[in-house]
């Protein structure tokens, strides 16, 4: 098996995951509330804005940083969507270490010895 093939059974892993199931369901409770779905979809279009400015290279002025700020701290007040931000980091965690172990080679042929 190639590492390609092998890449897509992890992919087929993780979607069977208990914790991306549980982001799966916390997800489809926001989508399925009209109030945290439009509180979430305003909140996500601002971030992509800002990412977009960034990536052109423009500095986020402090007038959006606290916009986005608050914007976040009205969606953590929200239940529905602050279980989905648990939810997310959670899985963005094990991301980040199925990351770490899949570079490994890389890093320990650079590391000095």
């Amino acid at each position: 098996m190639n590492l390609q093939e092998q890449a897509h059974e992890l992919e087929k892993s993780i979607r069977v995951s208990d914790e991306f199931t549980s982001l799966k369901k916390a997800y489809q409770a926001v989508e399925s509330d009209p109030d945290a779905k439009r509180m979430f979809d305003s909140f996500r279009q601002f971030q992509l804005q800002l990412q977009q400015k960034q990536q052109m290279g423009q500095p986020i002025t402090q007038q959006e940083a606290q916009n986005a700020q608050s914007q976040l701290q009205m969606l953590q007040q929200q239940p529905l969507i602050s279980q989905l931000m648990a939810h997310e980091q959670r899985m963005s965690q094990i991301i980040e270490e199925i990351n770490m172990i899949i570079t490994k080679p890389l890093m320990d042929l650079y590391q000095p010895k």
